[in-house]
This record gives C-alpha cells, sequence and structure tokens, in this order.
C-alpha cells in the first residue's frame, strides 16, 4: 500500500518491472520498429506473376521511444482515447502506438518467464543431484555381518530412511519439473494430478449460490506444503473413518437438540457445555482427552437468508468454505473424497480434510486438524454436517487441538431461510496464546460456535445484497447498476480475503517472517510477487502488531470506518479531506458495506488517489480494511467490468471484544472488562522490482509507519472516550 518514499511518489505503487542498463543492450531493434505494408493501388489488377513487396518497417526516433518508455511506466495498457493522444504528440500512427505498447508487454512477459524458469532449472538440477548420490548410496549398500549386498529385510534404520527420503525427493523432483514444463512447453508428468486443484478464482457474487470457486486461501497462498505434509487415508484406515463419521453424526444430532443439563447459558448468552454431563452421556467418543489439553464447547443457532442447499454446498467445498469463513480458516485442502454421495446432492457425503483455523492476530496461535466431514440428510428433512478428527489413525507427535463431532444442523424455513444449529467441540493446548487474548479465547468467543455463526449470517447477507436489484436511487454515492454492484464487491471480496491471510499466525502461507526486524511487538513478513494480476509486482512487506486499549469494540470500529475521521489516523491521506464516492450497503448493521473514498490532499501529486474501503461487524468482532486503488481501474470496475486485474494490496484493522461480550458495566479498568483488542496490519510495496534485495531501511519504515498510526488511533480514540 505504501512505499517506502511515499510521501514524494505520484502512485502508491509502481507498475513497471525496470531494467538494467545491461538488459536494455540486448533489446533488439525489432522491439522499437513497426511493420507497415505498401500496397499498391489497384490489387485486382496485379500480375498474378509477379511478387509482393517486401514488408517496410518504420524505426522509431529516440525522443519517441523515450516518451513511449515513459508513458509505459505511467500505464502498460493504454486505451483508445490515449493511444490517439500519444500518436498525435509523436507524430506516430495510433496503430504504431499499440503494437509498439503490445510489444512492450511481450518483451517484460518473456524476461520474467526466463528469470522464473532458469530459477526452477537450478533448483531441479540440484534436486537431481542429491537424488543421484542417495541412489548411489544405495547401490553400494552392503550387510553389515557379511559384507555382501544388504537384502531388503537386512537394511538398517538409517538405510530405510535413505529409501523414504529418496521417494520424496522423486516427488519433489516431478513437482518442479511439472512448474518448469509451463515455461519449456514440455507435457506434465506427475504434476498433472495437482494442477486441477490449484486453479485460482475468486468468489463469484454474481450466480444464485457462492458458485464453484476454484481457488481457496490455503491454495492460493502456499497450501503446497500442507499437501505434501498430511497425505491421504489408507485402504486400511477407511473402514474405521466410516464407523467415526457415523458415530460422530449421532453424537452431532443428539447434542444439536439436548438442553439442559448438557448445555448451560454461559457468560455471554451461548450455550456451553457440561462436561461432566458429556462423558456420562457419550461414554465412548473418539478415546479420553489427552494430557495437557482444554476442553471448549459451545452451540449456537441463528437464521440465516440463504436456502438449505446453497448452504450443504459451502460447507461441502472446501473452496467456497475457505472464502465465505476466510476470516477464521486460513488454509485448508481436501485429501480425499470416500463418498460423492447420493447423485444430484450431498446425502452421504464423506471426505477427508485438512484446515487450519486463526483468529485476525499474530498473538494467537492457530489450530490446525486433521479431520473427517460427513453429510447426511434425515428422516425429518434436516441436513446436518459433522466434522469428527482422524488423529487417533496416524501414529505422530500429540496434537494440540483435536476435534470432537462438530458440525451444523440446517432445517428449511419458508421463502430462502434456514435456521442453523452450530457446535464446536475441540480439545486445544492454549497455553501459547498471549494474555491480552486469553480472556477472549477461554470466553470461546474466538473460535467457538457464535464466530461461525455470526460470520455465517454475515456473508449470507452479503451475498443477498449483492443480488438485489431494486436499489432505490436516492442517494447520489448509491451504485445502483447491477453489473457495477457485483464487479466492486468482488474485488472488495478479494480484498478481504487477502488481508485475512496477512494479519493471523499462520506462516504457511506465500510470506517469509523475517527474524530481526528491530521491534518485538510488530511482526513483519515479506513476500515476492511476480507475473500477478491481482498484486503489483515487486517485494512486499506485511507488518501487524496487536494491542489493548479501553474503549468499547463499537467505538473504535465507528471511528476507524468513518472517512470524516480518516485524517487524525491515516499517514497516507496527508491531513486531506476524504469523500464518499460510492457506496454499497452488504446488510442491516449499517457499518456492513463497501465505499469507495477519494483523498482530496493538498498535495496536487496525490489528487487521484483512491480508496476501496469495506467494512463489516457482527457480534464477535469486526474489520475495516482498504486499499489504494487506480482510478482508471475502478472505473472498469464500475462499469461491470472484470475486476480481477485490479491490484490490491490491503491494509486495516481487526477489532476483537476483549472478552465475554456483555461485560464492562463498571468501567473498563483491565483486559476483559468491555475493551478492544485492536491487530493493524499494513501491506507496502518496497521496490517494483520482484528480485531486488530488501533493505533494512524498508524494515525500520514500516515499524514506524505501523507504530505511529498505533499512537495516533490510541490519541484519537482515547481522546473521544474522555
Amino acid at each position: 500500500m505504501f512505499q517506502s518514499n511515499m510521501f514524494e511518489s505520484h502512485h502508491m505503487f509502481d507498475m513497471t518491472h525496470k531494467t538494467s542498463e545491461s538488459d536494455l543492450v540486448k533489446v533488439r531493434d525489432e522491439d522499437y520498429e513497426t511493420e507497415t505494408m505498401e500496397a499498391p493501388s489497384g490489387e485486382e489488377d496485379q500480375d498474378p506473376n509477379q511478387r509482393p513487396k517486401k514488408k517496410r518497417y518504420h524505426r522509431h526516433t529516440q525522443h519517441q521511444i523515450q516518451e513511449m518508455e515513459a508513458f509505459f511506466k505511467e500505464c502498460p495498457h493504454p486505451d483508445d482515447k490515449q493511444r490517439k493522444e500519444l500518436s498525435r504528440e509523436l507524430g506516430l500512427e495510433p496503430l504504431q502506438v499499440k503494437f509498439w505498447f503490445q510489444n512492450k508487454r511481450t518483451q517484460m512477459k518473456a524476461q520474467h518467464e526466463r528469470h522464473e524458469n532458469a530459477i526452477l532449472k537450478a533448483e531441479n538440477e540440484k534436486l537431481r543431484a542429491e537424488n543421484n548420490r542417495y541412489k548411489e548410496a544405495l547401490s553400494n549398500t552392503a550387510c553389515p555381518n557379511c559384507g555382501g549386498p544388504a537384502a531388503l529385510g537386512e537394511m538398517s534404520f538409517d538405510e530405510q530412511h535413505l529409501r523414504i527420503e529418496n521417494a520424496r525427493l522423486r516427488e519433489e523432483i516431478d513437482r518442479i519439473s511439472g512448474i518448469a514444463a509451463k515455461y519449456v512447453g514440455k507435457p506434465l508428468s506427475s504434476f498433472s494430478s495437482l494442477s486441477s486443484h490449484l486453479h485460482s478464482r475468486s468468489l463469484d457474487l454474481g450466480a444464485s449460490n457462492f458458485g464453484a470457486q476454484s481457488g481457496f486461501v490455503g491454495e492460493m497462498y502456499g497450501a503446497g506444503e500442507l499437501l505434501r505434509s498430511v497425505s491421504a487415508p489408507t485402504e486400511g484406515d477407511k473402514p474405521m473413518i466410516v464407523e467415526l463419521a457415523v458415530a460422530a453424526m449421532e453424537e452431532l444430532i443428539r447434542m444439536a437438540q439436548a438442553g439442559e443439563p448438557l448445555w448451560v447459558t454461559g457468560e455471554n448468552c451461548t450455550d456451553m457445555l457440561n462436561e461432566d454431563e458429556y462423558l456420562s452421556t457419550f461414554p465412548r467418543g473418539i478415546g479420553p482427552k489427552p494430557l495437557g489439553l482444554r476442553s471448549e464447547a459451545s452451540r449456537e443457532s441463528a437464521v440465516v437468508i440463504m436456502n438449505h442447499t446453497n448452504l450443504i454446498e459451502i460447507l461441502m467445498d472446501v473452496n467456497q468454505w475457505s472464502s465465505v469463513f476466510c476470516g477464521i480458516v486460513s488454509r485448508a485442502i481436501t485429501l480425499e473424497v470416500l463418498s460423492t454421495g447420493v447423485a444430484g446432492n450431498y446425502n452421504g457425503a464423506l471426505q477427508v480434510m485438512t484446515a487450519e483455523f486463526q483468529v485476525p492476530s499474530p498473538l494467537v496461535p492457530t489450530r490446525e486438524n486433521y479431520f473427517a466431514r460427513y453429510c447426511k440428510q434425515h428422516t425429518d428433512g434436516t441436513w446436518a454436517v459433522v466434522d469428527v478428527s482422524l488423529d487417533n489413525l496416524r501414529p505422530a507427535p500429540m496434537s494440540k487441538c483435536r476435534r470432537r463431532p462438530s458440525g451444523c444442523l440446517i432445517q428449511e424455513l419458508p421463502n430462502g431461510y434456514s435456521k442453523v444449529i452450530w457446535v464446536e467441540h475441540v480439545e486445544v493446548d492454549d497455553r501459547a496464546v498471549h494474555n491480552i487474548y486469553r480472556p477472549l479465547v477461554n470466553s470461546g468467543l474466538a473460535f467457538g460456535a457464535k464466530r461461525w455463526v455470526a460470520t455465517l449470517d454475515r456473508q449470507c447477507e452479503r451475498l443477498a445484497s449483492s443480488m438485489a436489484s431494486n436499489i432505490p436511487a436516492g442517494n447520489l454515492c448509491v451504485i445502483t447498476s447491477t453489473e457495477g454492484r457485483k464487479s466492486m464487491l468482488k474485488l472488495a471480496e478479494r480484498m478481504v480475503t487477502s488481508f485475512c491471510t496477512g494479519v493471523g499466525a499462520s506462516t504457511t502461507h506465500a510470506w517469509t517472517t523475517l527474524s530481526a526486524t528491530g521491534s518485538d511487538d510488530v511482526r513483519v513478513m515479506t513476500r515476492k510477487s511476480m507475473d500477478d494480476p491481482g498484486r503489483p509486482p515487486g517485494i512486499v512487506l506485511s507488518a501487524a502488531t496487536s494491542f489493548w486499549i479501553p474503549v468499547p469494540p463499537k467505538r473504535v470500529f465507528d471511528f476507524l470506518r468513518d472517512e470524516n475521521s480518516r485524517s487524525e489516523w491515516d499517514i497516507l491521506s496527508n491531513g486531506g479531506l476524504v469523500q464518499e464516492m460510492a457506496h454499497i450497503a452488504n446488510g442491516r448493521d449499517p457499518g456492513n458495506c463497501v465505499s469507495l473514498l477519494r483523498v482530496n490532499s493538498a498535495n496536487s501529486s496525490q489528487s487521484n488517489m483512491l480508496i476501496l474501503q469495506e467494512s463489516c461487524t457482527d457480534a464477535t468482532g469486526s474489520y475495516v480494511i482498504y486499499a489504494p486503488v487506480d482510478i482508471v481501474a475502478m472505473n472498469v470496475v464500475l462499469g461491470g467490468g472484470d475486476p480481477d486485474y485490479v491490484a490490491l494490496l490491503p491494509s486495516g484493522f481487526a477489532i476483537l471484544p476483549d472478552g465475554p461480550v456483555g461485560l464492562g458495566g463498571g468501567g473498563i479498568l483491565e483486559i476483559g472488562s468491555g475493551g478492544s483488542l485492536i491487530t493493524v496490519a499494513f501491506q507496502i510495496l518496497v521496490d517494483s522490482v520482484p528480485t531486488a534485495k530488501l533493505s533494512l531501511g524498508s524494515v525500520a519504515t514500516v515499524n514506524s509507519l505501523i507504530k505511529c498510526t498505533v499512537e495516533r488511533i490510541k490519541a484519537a480514540v482515547m481522546c473521544d472516550s474522555a
């Protein structure tokens, strides 16, 4: 979002790839020539034996090249009007300008592909060399007793380990070869089985349901490590998985429908489990609770504006599930589908999955689960989806989080509504949670049923809003165009998903955590972006920090989302007036909306800056997420154009209660008495060249920026509170 020279830059990020002088020398003159055809008059009367005249090339002048290079840095994709204006200034034909820009874009893309191909080839050769060394070591193995060739049954532990490592390396070579094949044109081999899972696209809010979205949080941001670390179940495991799933379904139904004494009302008005009663009611389950783990169980119900068919599809399609619950699910993948259910629906569907759950703060460790998900329609017409951990099926280190039967019951209601009863029941080691988040986690709000249901309810309202067609045009800021609303909501959704992947404690995404940032309370990560139309190319820093403030969450949320108070904390606005240009309501709460803001800064170089912002709130937390956007690109989006090519670097805030909701009537004196837990996260482009080296000065600038923003927020909100 910010650059290291943010106070002088004309634009928020540079979309060009810088080329060194040595690269410029290698560029052929033909790249700066435009071919024209010399066509004689009266072509029909030509002698058929006469050879056609050769193509004539027009060599551009140095001045023309310099002007077009400068324009390319500002706008690699000029429209017709811009090409005509440029051709008039340079004395060229618009078609010549068009061809020059096409050639230039092709040249830049080829440079990137050659560079990445070279990296992949080097890595491939390194792996092949290691593989050959292991093969040679295995071929020369000898029996320690007789000195002869070792038989398979006589191999030592070290030799068996070498065979396992050799197999892993072979898989790694196949994977790298598959990636390299994309650039050298060779057919894919073993990688082809994964390619269908790694296609990434945004959730289409324009469909009658959440759509068959093919990319999800885990796949877009590094689920490859997860895929290699957890394998699919063996044939011997499958009967046990089926048995566990059936028993878990029965337990979930009973827990969802039971009352006291199994469930008691908790301090945050959520049903909490009576553990002693649970153990006597369900004596078997998945085994006793391991030492060091704490039980955490809750139940919540709500009526949501979505039919049961679409709800089931969201829960059973890992892509849609990860997208709808992107604030909770930081990564997820389906390892194997054991049953697809009855033809036409998910009744009887059973799949093995792995997922990682998060709270939007780097101070709360994520929770990883390996589990089976089972869907079933019952005789009374209700549907149920249940999860149950499969950790006992494989020898592994003791899990820090185990999922007892958890899930939801869905009952169809008239007019497209559904009643959802959600049960969350886990056993977890949460001793690594930071002290300021401990009251929230212990209350069950951080990972409990109330948060899942509140998120689902808010997302269902968001979808219903995107489908609305009778939008009143009373307010000039309201977007009434159906296509424009869909495109803008789709862009905002991608912005929120990108923000959530960089704000939590997960380290499995494409980010690399920097060990020495010069600050203990700010986590800084870096990522290199290349050839991604949805992100500006270059080196991006992500900085996040969390802090407590003795102010109610609603007051903090209203302050941060209000464009009139933005200049009090946003260094980017530089004290300028912020105006709302466009607005889309996302639900019943006025805080749930997507806005397009314009910053009228005193600095004329920032007069064209627009900010896309989404704010959302529910009973368990709030978000204010924003990203600077290009004015030309946003005009395309508002006209209903494809938003996937708008580059975004999201930043923003996650605001959570510091403990059970409803406390703090006697004043906010300490953590857990009604204050707010705020996480601030920035994504900043520090260099537009992906191959550049990260400087310590950039990290220091990011640290300083985020700390300054925190101090401004504290001062402004505490002043208003007083």
